[in-house]
């Protein structure tokens, strides 16, 4: 299977402030789908990489994800410890989607991990 990249997230502090931004400065359309934490992204292109703006998780830091499609999160986490990054999540089922994961990079470059329901 290729890997590619089928997702994104730009999550912050504020994710009302973050949906009208991104949806005002490219013409986005957001759906609600966390009861105004979290916003799906629609970007209106055939071609496009679907993502998503809200809120950090426990108050966290803001941050910029992409997810990498994968067949087996585990698998593919140990990998990645094999080649230097570290698990940052574990493997978790998302409630109705898919099973995601965080790892880090060599450098810490957070990047996520999913695979679809």
């Amino acid at each position: 299977m290729a890997n590619p990249v089928v997702h994104f997230e730009v999550l912050g502090s504020d994710a009302e402030t973050l949906k009208r931004f991104y949806g005002e400065a490219f013409s986005w359309q957001m759906q609600d789908v966390m009861e105004g934490s979290y916003y799906m992204v629609d970007t209106g292109a055939e071609n496009g990489v679907a993502g998503g703006v809200g809120a950090a998780p426990g108050g966290a830091g803001g941050h910029v994800t992409f997810y990498v499609e994968v067949d087996d999160p585990t698998a593919a986490l140990e990998k990645i410890s094999s080649l230097g990054g570290r698990t940052v999540q574990e493997p978790m089922d998302v409630p109705n989607g898919p099973t995601i994961a965080l790892f880090a990079d060599p450098e810490g470059h957070v990047v996520g991990l999913v695979k679809r329901a």
